[in-house]
């Protein structure tokens, strides 16, 4: 197909992130559990492609749960790996951000407070995520189980925390919120505030 998903490169080297994320973990995250969800999305969406032209829908349920969950893995972690910069470089957020997490939080911190909240939290595998509400115009964290579930239609995700296992055991074993802590170190708030910027001005 011509328009197939593609694994995405990063953006820095595979180190870039040490401490807080080493460099072994991020080459077996991206190119083998990303490209995972690229393919499955790949092979989902072909599969339903055949399904139209043969007429043939009896799997038609198994086929659509497959797109979800795969495509939706592929769109997290192509965020996530934006949403991330090295130590040091990772900034503060812009003024416009910060006056909507103010607004939508109380202030910058207890939007921290509560995201870290949502990520230790998530049961099982999943995400923690920051979104853009089009239909409140305003700030959301949700807590999404494995890549797809407890989403909301309307929302444009800004910021994410991957907080499958096999985002930290390497490092953090089973200490999920000492990964989730140090995760605000390498949070790119240049990029989340750019993507703020960009949702809240489009009127979705």
């Amino acid at each position: 197909m011509s328009n197939d998903y593609v694994l995405p490169s990063l953006p820095y080297a595979y180190e870039a992130l040490e401490p807080v994320i080493d460099a072994q973990t991020m080459r077996l995250h991206h190119d083998l559990h990303h490209k995972v969800y690229v393919d499955g999305a790949n092979q989902a969406v072909q599969a339903l492609a055949a399904a139209r032209e043969s007429g043939d829908f009896k799997l038609i349920d198994y086929w659509e749960r497959k797109q979800a969950f795969h495509l939706s893995g592929h769109q997290l972690h192509s965020l996530f790996w934006r949403n991330m910069a090295p130590p040091g470089r990772t900034g503060t957020p812009g003024q416009e951000l910060a006056s909507a997490l103010g607004a939508s939080f109380g202030s910058t911190d207890k939007f921290k407070a509560q995201f870290s909240a949502a990520a230790r939290t998530v049961e099982g595998n999943g995400w923690a995520m920051l979104a853009w509400d089009s239909t409140d115009r305003s700030l959301l964290v949700l807590a999404i189980e494995n890549h797809q579930k407890q989403g909301l239609w309307g929302v444009v995700p800004l910021l994410v925390c991957d907080v499958w296992e096999h985002a930290y055991y390497l490092k953090y074993q089973n200490r999920r919120a000492d990964f989730v802590k140090a995760f605000w170190d390498v949070v790119n708030w240049s990029d989340v505030s750019t993507r703020y910027t960009t949702a809240s001005a489009s009127g979705r």
